[in-house]
Order: structure tokens, then C-alpha cells, then sequence
């Protein structure tokens, strides 16, 4: 027989979800974020100003410029900077609340951390973008400096202004994300797929809630299936 296809393409679209928060993994049994790794925990010797840094995680990539002497611009959601001013506060070490609450009010911000903060005992890898984008690599001091000029609040969106984005124009002079793309033919999968209908039914309302509208063309995809199996 056949297995129900529906708690495995719910299982799935949440994870991909997660693409839309960055949200970090706290301790078992713990309210409280861990702390950074120490200052020392990465060796910057290697890191040359305009490079890119991705750190994987479990189920998304971070992306970051490196403006040299410890420091990473990089782009996260953030609720801060759309209600107050105040630099102190924006500045310090973006927790899960202030992800989450970016991600539905659609801002962020281009901050500049050090890289044990960007990186958060992830491990580094260092442009390994490049390969996928041949002769457009541009200039080092270019890169640094476009990110530079950025930092500051920004709007968020999955599709359009992630932190993918964010450095694919930096390095590249092209904003793309290929999370995106894999993202949204994941929910277009889900969609095709008649059986999963309670799964295309969050895609719709996650879809409406974190990136605002949904496409026209994708709505009665959504809910049609959903109103027949209610009927049913």
C-alpha cells in the first residue's frame, strides 16, 4: 500500500520553512541562547577582505561579506531597526524573537558583526560561490565596499532580499539566491501534488503571512484542492 504522502510533504515544507528565519537552535531544556564561541575559535588569517563566507547549517546556508579585521557585513531579519533608533540596541546579537518578528513584519537589516557572532560555531567555508559563477567575480575592495555602503535597514523577503541576495550582488553584481529557488520549486512540488493537500494549504497561508501576498495564479491551486477534500 501506498503511504500517506501528506505528513512526509508537511514534514518537508516546514523545514524548508525554516529558510525564512534563520532561526539558531537553542539548548535542550534552556530558555537561553548559547553563548558565541570565543574570540580565538576562528582563525581570520585566511580571510581576505571581499570574500564571501557561507556557513551551513542543518537545513540553510548563511551568507556574509568580510570587510577584514574581524568583521562581517551580512544581512538578517530583524524588527529592530522599523521601531527604534537606537544603534545600541540594533546592534546587539540578533535573538530568535527578533528573526521571527522581522521575518513577519518583512525588515531587516545589513549589520556588521564580528565574525564569531555571523558565524556562530558554524564552520566557514570561504567563496565557495565562486565556482558557480566563473568570470563575474568581482573585485575584492568592490565587493567590500558595496557591502559597505549598504549596511543599515532594509525590507526582507524570501524571494526577493535575503541575505543570499545580499551577497551574490556584492561579490557577483547580481542578487540571487539559489535557496530561493530551491525553496519555491519544493512548494511548487507540494502543490502539483494533489494528495497533499493540507500541505499546500500552509504553503498558501505561510506564503500570505511571511512574504505578505501570494501569487494570483497560485491561490486557487492552493485552496480549490483544499475545498474539495473538505467536502469530501
Amino acid at each position: 500500500t501506498m503511504k500517506n504522502p501528506v505528513p512526509q510533504a508537511a514534514s518537508l515544507l516546514l523545514e524548508k520553512l525554516l529558510l525564512l528565519v534563520h532561526i539558531r537552535p537553542l539548548p535542550a531544556g534552556s530558555g537561553e541562547e548559547t553563548p558565541p564561541p570565543a574570540p580565538s575559535y576562528y582563525d581570520t588569517s585566511c580571510f581576505k577582505r571581499g570574500d564571501l563566507l557561507e556557513v551551513p547549517r542543518t537545513l540553510f546556508i548563511h551568507f556574509g561579506i568580510y570587510l577584514g579585521e574581524n568583521r562581517v557585513a551580512h544581512l538578517m531579519p530583524d524588527i529592530l531597526p522599523a521601531i527604534t533608533g537606537d544603534r545600541r540596541q540594533i546592534q546587539q546579537v540578533v535573538t530568535n524573537k527578533r528573526l521571527i518578528l522581522g521575518v513577519i513584519a518583512r525588515t531587516a537589516s545589513v549589520r556588521v558583526d564580528m565574525v564569531e557572532d555571523f558565524a556562530y560555531g558554524g564552520s566557514i567555508l570561504v567563496n565557495h560561490m565562486d565556482r558557480l559563477f566563473e568570470d563575474q567575480v568581482l573585485g575584492s575592495e568592490e565587493a567590500a565596499c558595496r557591502a559597505e555602503k549598504l549596511v543599515g535597514a532594509t525590507a526582507y523577503s524570501l524571494l526577493w532580499n535575503n541575505c543570499e541576495h545580499f551577497v551574490t550582488y556584492c561579490r557577483y553584481g547580481a542578487p540571487v539566491s539559489f535557496q530561493t529557488e530551491k525553496f519555491c520549486e519544493t512548494v511548487k512540488m507540494i502543490i502539483r501534488d494533489q494528495r497533499s493537500v493540507l500541505a499546500s494549504v500552509l504553503v498558501g497561508l505561510a506564503s500570505i503571512i511571511c512574504l505578505g501576498v501570494a501569487p494570483s495564479t497560485t491561490l486557487p491551486t492552493i485552496f480549490i484542492p483544499f475545498f474539495l477534500w473538505m467536502a469530501g
